[in-house]
């Protein structure tokens, strides 16, 4: 199936990024994909080393007639979010990624691709191995576990680089440069819930929401798409309210820094109530359909039968739990007064479990501005806390403030439209990059962020676009041949 992608064009590019999905390389499993970099620097020839959390890097003296030339850092991260679809038999701890042709994009046989921030690894690797392209000195580093934690740039240390420029290759809209981005902090909420018999004269019913778009937690947050754990819960509310619907188990949503696409709960209802829980949800369903009819066309709610559960949510534990989940916020907090159009604070609700007496929510707070992520964050710890539940806040990491007088920002900006005869986007994102941890440790370095054009990050509809990596190739090509003397 991937022989298909190795011909395509620029075939270096292709062909290194086919070698890297067919290993394994989830976040925190990043040991086979570091062996495999370490591997390609050494085959090299190159100076290749693995520091103490794992970050390759490996250096490239400059070719010939370049020596005098600025030293340039190429990052990019090893590993990828792993979604699949529910139906979609595939384990990313052994599997490489299958993937297709689909017009002018590549996509994955029913998971996420990769591409973020794959093809970035894998333009760098083709960089490394090229004999005849000008370059001046350069410094790869392949850092991990960016996606679910950002441990590896939070572990590299200072002085293991000396470049003075950094271009970070993981931006996903090949007309944008990106100068700045935000930080973020995941809240976890944990508490116990009392169990009850169901007893008898119940039936019992499993209900899903599926079909939802899912996407990057960061970058899609403003485009109104459904929250799987969010609908869910309030068909939960709804059931209760006019129902008496109990819970017995919730399981929504996956990763944090993905949008949740699907959800499953196991609930009950007096049997006598069968035929009113249908209309019921049959007209709320509807409702909720109208509400998502521009951004969730595939949206599905199902509601079956199921064999009964033997236990039960308490009462005032199912209440204070849905009554915390609708408090807490999901989506935008807020907007930047700064940048137009720019999400400055959101948050979500990525995670829910109940089971078994235990809860867990898991969310993932943005913001381009510290005083607004903790000031979203403490309303989150509030809002769970009145639920009676323990929260941490875990795996803060600070935003990259803007520079917009970056003079490898006027480099790009003047290559761009020099080969594409338009002005690019400069803009921040409200995704977290690592060049705001990166330049704690390295605070003189120059920093930038582009990329080729991926949609669909971080669910099973990631796509990368064939003619945007082309147009990417040539304009990180002339970048590097024109970068200024020392």
């Amino acid at each position: 199936m991937n022989k298909e992608i190795r011909v395509l064009e620029p075939k270096n590019i292709w062909n290194k990024f086919a070698d890297l999905n067919a290993v394994p390389r989830p976040s925190k499993h990043e040991e086979r994909v570091i062996a495999f970099m370490m591997d390609f620097g050494k085959s090299l020839g190159l100076e290749t080393t693995k520091d103490a959390v794992g970050n390759v890097i490996i250096k490239k003296p400059a070719s010939g007639g370049m020596e005098d030339r600025k030293s340039v850092i190429l990052q990019s991260h090893l590993d990828m979010v792993h979604q699949k679809n529910a139906d979609t038999d595939f384990d990313f701890s052994t599997q490489g990624i299958e993937m297709y042709v689909d017009g002018d994009w590549v996509r994955a046989k029913g998971t996420t691709l990769g591409a973020d921030n794959g093809l970035g690894v894998a333009t760098i690797m083709a960089l490394l191995e090229s004999e005849d392209i000008p370059h001046p000195p350069l410094e790869a580093l392949f850092t991990i576990d960016e996606e679910t934690g950002m441990t590896g740039a939070k572990g590299l240390k200072g002085g293991m680089l000396k470049g003075d420029i950094l271009l970070n290759l993981d931006t996903e809209d090949d007309d944008e440069i990106d100068i700045g981005c935000a930080g973020g902090i995941d809240i976890t909420a944990k508490g116990v819930y009392g169990e009850i018999p169901l007893g008898d004269g119940f039936a019992a019913y499993k209900i899903e929401v599926k079909g939802l778009s899912g996407g990057h937690s960061g970058m899609d947050i403003h485009l109104g798409l459904g929250n799987a754990n969010k609908i869910m819960n309030d068909l939960l509310i709804v059931g209760q309210k006019q129902l008496g619907l109990r819970i017995s188990k919730i399981d929504g949503g996956g990763l944090r820094n993905a949008i949740p696409r699907e959800s499953t709960a196991l609930v009950a209802i007096k049997a006598s109530d069968a035929k009113e829980l249908d209309a019921l949800f049959k007209d709320w369903i509807n409702t909720i359909k109208k509400e998502f009819v521009a951004t969730e066309p595939n949206l599905k709610i199902v509601c079956e039968p199921s064999p009964p559960p033997k236990m039960v949510m308490e009462t005032k534990d199912q209440l204070a739990l849905t009554a915390a989940i609708k408090n807490a916020l999901n989506g935008v907090y807020a907007m930047s007064k700064t940048m137009k159009d720019l999400v400055e604070t959101s948050n979500n609700i990525a995670r829910v479990e109940v089971g078994e007496g235990q809860i867990k929510i898991a969310c993932l707070t943005r913001s381009s501005v510290e005083a607004g992520k903790m000031e979203l964050a403490k309303d989150l710890q509030s809002t769970f806390e009145k639920a009676g539940y323990e929260v941490t806040l875990s795996g803060d990491y600070p935003g990259w403030n803007p520079n917009p007088d970056s003079d490898i920002l006027e480099l790009l900006r003047a290559k761009y439209k020099e080969l594409f005869n338009e002005q690019p986007r400069v803009v921040a994102c409200h995704a977290g990059l690592e060049c705001g941890i990166l330049g704690k440790n390295y605070p003189d370095v120059d920093m930038i962020s582009f990329g080729p054009t991926i949609k669909g990050a971080h669910s099973p509809d990631e796509r990368a676009s064939i003619s945007s990596l082309q147009k990417f190739w040539k304009f990180i090509l002339e970048i590097l041949a024109d970068i200024p003397k020392k």
